[in-house]
């Protein structure tokens, strides 16, 4: 692979577009779902994704590093991380079907669920080979995972609609639409892959993987700990108060979406890309993530009425959880130039002395560090004050915030440390302007909370965004000019 072979703007438009539509496609599932199932069995959906979770922790160890040594040229990486894969996703099919039953028995739920429970398998198996397949994918051609993820999206729908609203097979048949959607993604990644699983399987690098795998185990402890704040906020504030934290959540999180933009930019730095590829891609991502954030706490009201009238209130949650969305989006950017900098692994030989004096460990015990501010902080305050439900979940937002901040810093001066980039102060106070005046704008548009009249209004918030940037930036022109040229030979041909 050749260094200017990845696209860094190209796969990242394309990613940040298909993760966009994918909310107005996910809702729409959400509503075929919710709206032909009971309420119990649409909890119990709910729960096989918690359970399935479990089975699946281990499914981005291997890609991990397939997607390193894939980056780096390493013969046979492909396959291998395929195979590898593969083997450990049945070991995790079987352990699942080995104990599900006494998994439903523990948490009371009906033994007539357990056929339905059964499909869970195979969502199993289709998750680790998907995330293998991503991984070769995002080392070669990244814009093909947004193409994936619209197969997914487009296939989902109908598949849920075929199976629940015309056949009326309830649940099972929300299952069964999003295994075939998944198997149809597998089969669409495929077509662009299997000229890469030629050669044999590399059972050394299989070695030196489980050996790093160390590494990955570490990150997934710390997540694991850092979870415990959200079920500190159900057992002791209530189900109201993660209600109020978890509806503000999934709105906060498209700010993140932004993020997509700099997907390329780790594979793309383990290939040979330098400082101006960093540079770029803070550019392109902020131009996003700053008036999503200042747009979600100017009409967070609206939003969050359209979920429903009675998540208004955590109006003051959404504006605390945009701003943390926006940390963790340039934490992840920083993060990706540490990854995309890390050489442990250059010559396909790893040790655990090189693993545990790698900026990739210093940069994964951050996460720990988090937990240290976050979660005894966050115990304390539940267990020692008589809070409301609202109250709370803004003190753990804010919480959340003071943590992000100093992650955030330090990630940045380790990425630093990696590479003497250059972040783009000009564009940056461009895009902040133009933000400003989007956000009065929308401020003073004081309209009825409703979905459709809410999406008009964020579209044309996003119209004088970008035409006030296209006014005062010729970088936005130029990005402009070159999303029509790619729409164009993408779509015309």
């Amino acid at each position: 692979m050749t260094e200017n072979s990845i696209r860094l703007r190209y796969s990242g438009f394309v990613l940040f577009l298909f993760r966009l539509i994918s909310v107005g496609t996910g809702l729409l599932n959400t509503l075929i779902i919710t709206r032909n199932i009971s309420i119990e069995e649409y909890g119990l959906f709910n729960n096989l994704n918690d359970i399935l979770s479990y089975f699946t922790l281990a499914a981005t160890i291997i890609p991990f590093w397939t997607m390193r040594f894939v980056a780096r040229q390493h013969p046979g990486a492909s396959k291998t991380g395929l195979v590898i894969n593969a083997i450990i996703a049945t070991i995790a099919a079987a352990l699942y079907l080995f104990t599900i039953s006494g998994i439903l028995y523990a948490l009371q739920i009906r033994e007539e669920y357990l056929t339905t429970y059964m499909i869970g398998v195979f969502l199993i198996f289709e998750n680790y080979l998907v995330v293998v397949l991503e991984a070769i994918l995002r080392s070669k051609r990244p814009e093909t995972i947004g193409f994936g993820l619209f197969v997914l999206e487009i296939s989902k729908v109908p598949l849920s609609f075929l199976f629940i609203v015309i056949l009326r097979i309830g649940l099972i048949g929300a299952l069964l639409g999003l295994t075939l959607a998944s198997l149809i993604q597998i089969i669409f990644y495929l077509k662009y892959l299997m000229h890469s699983f030629s050669g044999k399987i590399r059972w050394d690098y299989v070695k030196e993987w489980f050996k790093a795998s160390l590494l990955n185990i570490y990150n997934i402890v710390g997540m694991r700990i850092l979870a415990l704040t959200n079920i500190f906020l159900f057992i002791y504030i209530g189900e109201l108060s993660r209600a109020y934290y978890g509806a503000s959540q999934s709105i906060a999180s498209i700010i993140s979406y932004s993020s997509y933009l700099a997907f390329a930019l780790y594979p793309k730095l383990l290939s040979g890309g330098g400082k101006e590829d960093v540079t770029t891609s803070l550019r392109m991502v902020l131009m996003f993530a700053i008036p999503m954030t200042l747009g979600a706490i100017t009409i967070s009201e609206d939003i969050l009425s359209i979920l429903n009238i009675s998540y208004k209130v955590a109006k003051p949650v959404l504006m605390a959880l945009s701003i943390n969305a926006f940390l963790t989006t340039l934490s992840l950017i920083f993060s990706s130039v540490i990854s995309g900098t890390e050489k442990i692994d250059v010559s396909a030989k790893i040790s655990y002395r090189e693993i545990v004096r790698s900026r990739l460990f210093l940069s994964i015990t951050l996460i720990y560090i988090k937990a240290a501010m976050v979660v005894p902080s966050t115990y304390l305050l539940f267990t020692s004050m008589p809070l409301d439900a609202l109250t709370a979940a803004v003190y753990l937002a804010l919480i959340n915030i003071l943590a992000n901040i100093l992650v955030m810093l330090a990630k940045y001066v380790i990425a630093r440390r990696c590479l003497k980039f250059m972040v783009p102060w000009i564009s940056i106070g461009k895009y902040f302007a133009a933000s400003l005046l989007m956000a009065f704008v929308l401020y003073l548009l004081r309209t009825p909370a409703r979905l459709t009249i809410t999406v008009a209004k964020t579209l044309f918030g996003a119209l004088i965004y970008f035409l006030v940037l296209f006014i005062i930036d010729e970088e936005t022109r130029r990005i402009i000019r070159f999303v029509k040229r790619e729409a164009a030979k993408t779509f015309l041909g």
